[in-house]
């Protein structure tokens, strides 16, 4: 197996074969370039270089034209004369036209394989920052998440966490002992923006069965790694549930995989297209989060390759951990773009034959420019690289052609029907059930009581010859069971109960607030 994948050749005359380390693959990666110098296409060879070393793929499918890895290219494409004479260029002998091993998942279920996690598995600081929440809110999420816990009451879609904090609204004064204080305006507010979640499709991204990671990291019968691609065009319009579903990814993979150092090769490289999006308007703590799985997932085998139109989106400290880049053009129209194209210039190591900022600026579609971790990890010196024609169909696939991909998918109807099992919502509704039958047995038991009071008045009034008191055989007096026997009371006389019973028990969070799933 070549331990390199090719990714082209020089241009402007220079004799130089481009090429990416499976080695150092896992240092990370960055893709940038303005829109239309061909960002998709060096993403698409790269996905196809992967799977031809046996190494699965994820990305995202912004625009829906990564379909086309499940099909082969054609000689009879438009494009066949310009890829030839590219090949010939670069001196990519071996080229062939070739199809991929493709998985397609969709959080709403229309383009791909069903993909969903449960509102535990997120945990309360992605969920907090999904729905933009305040500080004070946030905090309220960190108590449902903990009652839930300790309650062993499991959190899974959308109807379990509204259902809590009603009970939690109901019973914040207690609560607010324990934990803090409970504002029903607080409250409010999460349940609003609950609902705009679920308007923004939300509703879809939460249930079971939940997604496993080992169906991402699958390879084919031939060795191939499978390219799983997530439809991401309807996604897209939900720019923050895009966001954080993939940065929960990347952290769930984080948790759940074992140290492996640095193996030969990746076992699993994850692309996060418009990466802008994770970090716009992102608090200081959440980055430091990111930075931080960033630089610790590559042990675990994780190569992460972040796809943006300029360098800029991306963190400095993060952006100084992707060791592989691929510059495409960037334009300096203005003051501001070209101190940016100056900046970018001064991260790549110099080459003396060109000026690395013009090169970056009068790079044309199809070409970019490029440094690539060499022997124990150094930077390499820039080129500038032609990029190689992609194998597979370049741009999508029809429906037609999606559905039998889907059909003969090893994930065909493992994820398709959607479980409701014993979860918050069911638990707390027969708790409520429970409690509304114990005041009626109060209701019943004082009316009761009244009414043996009241026969016991009379016929103590009927035995005026005596002036004395008497009581049935039998019978004794009761005190009345308005004391103890009101609704609240008992609602807060067995939450008291409960959450002295619990306190030991606890469930462990990762980085990112998520469940720990030991290794």
């Amino acid at each position: 197996m070549d331990s390199r994948i090719f990714i082209g050749g020089g241009g402007e005359g220079y004799d130089t074969r481009q090429g990416l380390s499976l080695k150092y693959a896992n240092r990370h990666g960055l893709i940038a370039g303005a829109t239309g110098t061909g960002k998709t296409v060096t993403l698409q060879i790269l996905a196809e270089g992967f799977s031809a070393a046996g190494v699965p793929v994820f990305l995202s499918d912004v625009k829906g034209d990564l379909s086309g890895l499940a099909e082969a290219g054609s000689p009879d494409g438009k494009l066949h004369g310009a890829f030839m004479k590219r090949n010939e260029t670069i001196g990519f002998d071996d080229f062939t036209y070739d199809a991929f091993p493709v998985t397609f998942w969709d959080i709403f279920g229309e383009q791909g394989h069903p993909v969903r996690t449960t509102l535990a598995e997120m945990g309360p600081l992605l969920l907090s920052r999904l729905m933009d929440l305040s500080d004070a809110q946030e905090g309220i999420m960190n108590i449902a998440f903990r009652v839930a816990d300790e309650e062993g009451m499991p959190l899974l879609d959308l109807k379990d966490l509204q259902s809590l904090l009603v009970w939690i609204g109901e019973n914040r004064s207690e609560l607010s002992l324990r934990y803090g204080n409970v504002s029903p305006q607080s409250v409010g507010a999460i349940q609003r923006q609950l609902l705009v979640l679920e308007n923004q499709g939300g509703i879809s991204l939460f249930g079971e069965p939940a997604l496993d990671l080992s169906d991402l990291m699958r390879t084919d019968l031939d060795g191939r790694g499978r390219i799983n691609i997530l439809a991401s065009d309807r996604l897209m319009n939900s720019p923050r549930l895009y966001a954080t579903f993939l940065l929960w990814l990347l952290s769930d993979l984080f948790e759940t995989l074992p140290e492996v150092g640095d193996p030969d090769k990746p076992r699993l490289v994850f692309f996060f297209d418009e990466a802008h999006l994770l970090f716009d308007d992102a608090p200081k703590a959440l980055v430091d989060k990111v930075e931080q799985v960033a630089r610790l997932i590559r042990s675990k085998g994780v190569g992460v390759y972040f796809i943006t139109q300029n360098p800029d989106d991306v963190p400095e400290d993060i952006l100084g951990q992707l060791g592989n880049r691929f510059q495409h053009a960037l334009r300096a129209f203005t003051a501001r773009d070209r101190k940016a194209l100056k900046r970018a210039a001064e991260t790549y190591r110099p080459n003396p034959r060109f000026d690395t900022a013009d090169a970056i600026r009068d790079v044309g579609t199809g070409e970019a420019v490029t440094s690539m971790l060499e022997a124990k990890g150094a930077p390499g010196i820039v080129e500038r690289t032609m990029i190689r024609p992609p194998s597979s169909r370049l741009g999508p696939i029809d429906d037609e052609k999606r559905r039998a991909v889907m059909a003969n998918s090893p994930m065909a109807g493992k994820y398709d029907t959607l479980m409701d099992r014993d979860s918050a919502h069911e638990m707390l509704a027969r708790r409520a059930d429970e409690a509304a039958r114990e005041a009626e047995a109060a209701e019943a038991a004082e009316a009761e009581a009244e009414t043996q009071s009241a026969a016991e008045r009379e016929f103590s009034a009927a035995r005026r010859y005596s002036g004395k008191r008497v009581a049935r055989s039998g019978t004794q007096a009761r005190e009345p069971a308005g004391m103890a026997g009101s609704i609240g009371q008992a609602l807060g006389s067995a939450v008291m109960k409960e959450l002295k019973g619990t306190t030991g028990r606890r469930i462990v969070r990762g980085i990112l607030g998520g469940l720990f799933k030991g290794r």
